[in-house]
Formats: C-alpha cells, sequence, structure tokens
C-alpha cells in the first residue's frame, strides 16, 4: 500500500516553510504561444463550464492559453474566429512572434512591478499543455525538435525576480503534453485520456529534473497529473527537496493509474465526467482531488469558505483567463474593492493568493488593466502590510451572518487585526471580548475610541470612509468572545 512506502513516508516529514506561509501574496505568470493569438470566449465562467452537463464543455474554455486545445474542436468559438482572423495557419507559427516579442522584453521592469505589491514569490509557467518550453532545453523532444525558446525566458526572469528580493518558482504541465498527445479535452474525462504515455514519463521527469539543477525553484508547480505511477514520481520529489530544502510542491501530482486507461471508454468517460461535475458542485468550482502527496492545495477561481488547518492558496486571473485574453474587457476584470476584499478573505483564511499576470504575446507588455491592479494590491498592502504579511488566521475568519458579512480577522502575537468593509462609524465585533488590557487603534499606531458591550466590542472607525478599500484596525490585547463561535 501507498501508505507504507517508505519514500512515500520520507516525504510526508517535509514541512511547507516559513517564508511561503508567510508571504501571503504571490504572482503567477502565464505567457505562452498563446498569448499571441490572445482569444478566449467571455462570457463564460470556467466554474460553471466545469459544472455543466454540455459534452465537451470545456472545449469552450475562457482560458486563453487553451487555444489550441480548442482548436481541436471545428465549432468551439476559438476555431471560428482563427478560420475568420488566421485561416489555416497553424498554432506552432504563433511561437515565431512571441520569440519575437521577446526583443522588448524588460525582465527587471516585471520583477520590480511584481515586487511593488508586496509578492514574496513569483511563479513562472514554464511549459504548458502546448509543449513549448521558455528555457533552451538541453532534452530532446522527440516528437517536436526545437519546440523552445532560444532565450532563456526562465533564467533572465529568475535572475531579475531573485534581484528584485522575491522567490522564484516554476510551473511546469506534467500532466499534458500535445506535443505527445493531442486528443481534444473538452471535459475530465478528456484530460485524463490525453495523459501522455510512451516516452513521455520519461521526457516530463528530465526535463523537471533541468528546471531543478539549472533554477533552484523555490516552488515546483505541477499541473492536471503526473504521467508515470508513484514508484518512479517518488524519487523525483525527493530529490527536488534534497536540492531545495526549503521548496515548495503543490497538489496537482497526482500519479497516473493503470486504471485511467478506462478513460478512453465511453462508458467510463460518462462516469467519470458525472463524477467530476458532482465533486465541483460540492466544491462551488475547481478544487483538486488530494495525491498521495503535496504540501499546499490550490484551489482555482474559488476559496474556501472557512479557516483550513492546511497550506493553501488560491489561484486566478484578473480576468476569466490566466492567458493574455484581448477580447476582455473593462468589466471583465475583478473590481478594486473585489480584489482587495477576496485578499483579506483568504488572508484570514490561512491561505495565499497566487495572482495571476497575463502579458501580451507580441510585445511582452503587461496590459494596462493589470498593472493598475498590480498596483492597487501595491498601494493598500504597504501601509497594511503588518495586518497581512506573517500574519495567521485568528481563533475565527470573521462574521458569517447574512447581515453582517464585511469583517474578516487576523493574529499577529497578541495583536487582532479587523478589516471592515464597506462601513464607517461604530462598528459592533461580536466575536470580539475585551481584557483590562486592551487597546484599540490604527495600524499606523493611532488610538481608536472603543467601548464593550454584551453584544461585542464597538469600536468607532475613522468618520471619513477609504472608499473601496477594506479600513483596519488593530485590537490589542483582546480575547474571542465565548459562545459566538461555529
Amino acid at each position: 500500500m501507498a501508505l507504507r512506502n517508505p519514500q512515500l513516508q520520507a516525504l510526508r516529514r517535509h514541512r511547507v516553510p516559513a517564508w511561503w506561509r508567510d508571504a501571503k501574496l504571490g504572482i503567477f505568470v502565464h505567457w505562452t504561444p498563446a498569448s499571441v493569438p490572445a482569444f478566449a470566449p467571455v462570457d463564460v465562467d470556467i466554474g460553471d463550464l466545469v459544472q455543466s452537463d454540455r459534452p465537451d464543455a470545456l472545449a469552450g474554455t475562457p482560458y486563453a492559453e487553451w487555444y489550441e486545445n480548442s482548436l481541436r474542436f471545428p465549432d468551439s468559438p476559438v476555431s471560428r474566429h482563427h478560420r475568420e482572423v488566421y485561416g489555416s495557419r497553424p498554432y506552432e507559427r504563433f511561437a515565431e512572434d512571441w520569440e519575437a516579442g521577446l526583443d522588448a522584453w524588460d525582465p527587471h521592469d516585471w520583477a520590480a512591478r511584481f515586487a511593488a505589491t508586496g509578492a514574496r514569490y513569483v511563479v513562472l509557467v514554464t511549459k504548458h499543455a502546448d509543449g513549448y518550453c521558455l528555457w533552451p532545453t538541453d532534452v530532446a523532444n522527440p516528437w517536436h525538435p526545437g519546440w523552445n525558446s532560444r532565450r532563456d525566458v526562465v533564467g533572465e526572469l529568475s535572475e531579475a525576480v531573485r534581484g528584485a528580493g522575491m522567490r522564484f518558482g516554476v510551473y511546469y504541465s506534467g500532466g499534458l503534453d500535445a506535443t505527445f498527445n493531442d486528443h481534444p479535452m473538452g471535459s475530465v474525462a478528456g484530460m485524463l485520456a490525453a495523459v501522455p504515455r510512451g516516452d513521455y514519463p520519461a521526457y516530463a521527469d528530465a526535463q523537471v529534473r533541468e528546471l531543478i539543477a539549472r533554477y533552484r525553484p523555490s516552488v515546483l508547480w505541477n499541473d492536471i497529473a503526473w504521467p508515470s505511477e508513484g514508484k518512479a514520481l517518488w524519487p523525483l520529489l525527493e530529490h527536488y527537496y534534497e536540492q531545495v530544502p526549503d521548496g515548495v510542491i503543490n497538489d496537482r501530482w497526482m500519479p497516473w493509474n493503470p486504471l485511467l486507461v478506462a478513460a478512453r471508454s465511453p462508458l467510463a468517460r460518462r462516469a467519470i465526467d458525472a463524477g467530476a461535475r458532482r465533486q465541483a458542485r460540492h466544491d462551488a468550482g475547481i478544487v483538486p482531488p488530494r495525491p498521495p502527496h503535496w504540501d499546499v492545495r490550490t484551489p482555482e477561481y474559488v476559496s474556501f469558505p472557512d479557516v483550513r488547518p492546511e497550506p493553501w492558496e488560491c489561484v486566478r486571473g484578473m480576468d476569466q483567463s490566466f492567458g493574455y485574453n484581448a477580447c476582455s474587457r473593462p468589466e471583465h476584470f475583478i473590481a478594486h474593492d473585489e480584489l482587495l476584499w477576496m485578499f483579506t478573505d483568504i488572508v484570514a483564511k490561512g491561505g495565499n493568493l497566487l495572482l495571476n499576470v497575463g502579458p501580451r504575446g507580441v510585445d511582452a507588455t503587461i496590459p494596462d488593466e493589470q498593472r493598475a491592479r498590480l498596483e492597487w494590491l501595491g498601494q493598500w498592502l504597504g501601509p497594511h502590510r503588518d495586518a497581512i504579511v506573517a500574519s495567521r488566521p485568528w481563533v475565527r475568519p470573521g462574521t458569517t451572518a447574512a447581515a453582517a458579512e464585511s469583517i474578516r480577522y487576523t493574529a499577529r502575537d497578541d495583536t487582532v487585526f479587523v478589516f471592515v468593509r464597506g462601513a464607517s462609524g461604530p462598528v459592533t465585533l461580536p466575536d470580539v471580548a475585551p481584557t483590562p488590557n486592551t487597546a484599540v487603534t490604527t495600524v499606523a499606531g493611532a488610538a481608536l475610541p472603543w467601548r464593550d458591550s454584551p453584544s461585542g466590542v464597538t469600536v468607532h472607525l475613522p468618520s471619513d470612509p477609504p472608499g473601496p478599500e477594506p479600513m483596519v484596525v488593530a485590537l490589542h490585547h483582546v480575547e474571542a468572545r465565548v459562545g459566538t463561535g461555529p
């Protein structure tokens, strides 16, 4: 049994390092040849698609980085767009345009923008499902020779990110590579059927080892699944921890299982997809299944409803896509107040936000709508850093009653930080009880009036609300009020 495997037991003794738990904010970067056509539907939501009963629902994904897969469905929005704009041009030709755009790329400018948000780590997609590698790999692709960047994009961004004081991580699409298996993926079962076998597991293992050796990534972020069985995966993860003892892996390393061969059967596909829909409806979105070993959980475009005992990060784009989608308009992007409150909510529940940036493929620039949101985070996080970075969840994440969902808590040492959304003047905190030493201040230390009552501690907020930003108050030496917990 897997539980008795000595290597797996040794892997499970690894602990998530403090730097990751303290970080709270990371930047994801999806930047592939698909960033050149930069097209996906904007009137759909990925959460709705994974819960849909429609066959091949994912053919209409809002994820622009899945452009090549969407092309395999002749009636998909991407295929119709491609025929109108590019005719019969093959997807592979977009790599030429993408590489030409590197002439304008300034990795140090990117790193400076990311660091200004307060982010502590950056994770770059080094190979997505199209198989294109963003580094000059020495691992030969037997089916598509030379399908990689001539310039060492991974190395240059790694150097710039570390030079700006952040950690650097790599994403690698271990579960999918269209150069080895281009099976159309319209559903979860379709994705499982597309996991390559044959010579691909050795290729993926060699490439990940190459990434570890060259770049020593602080985060090793796999996607979808892993193409080999556990007995071949555990040595790879063991090697990673040996080379990067304070490294972190995510929860998308589900080893290949011979039962996955059943995904090619129509009957089994229907059963797999029905089970995936039920789980997605239960989770209200995409929450990966737990593999035998992982460090951090990675729900996608969805947050957990309460404080989690395990480390986790919410991964999402600023609009409905990870890769750059030129069709996205201002209304498709997360709003100022929603972004800051989402970040606050995630941190209050013990998570990190891994927020994606999708640069343009033709000129390597970060689009204006995305730059604005990076700036919003930096402007707000700067003065409130003590309430976020290196904080921990309090005993309660915040009020959950329908009429009072605008309060969240974090904690550091003897201070509880309160985040209040959309309110000014007196606010009652039903979860909080004072002690003889209680004091209430702004994060900067200015005293605020307060009083106790049977319904909780009432704090008088500054008279002028901060607009769309959460207001933050520091409660020193308080306790959780008895009888208000779950």
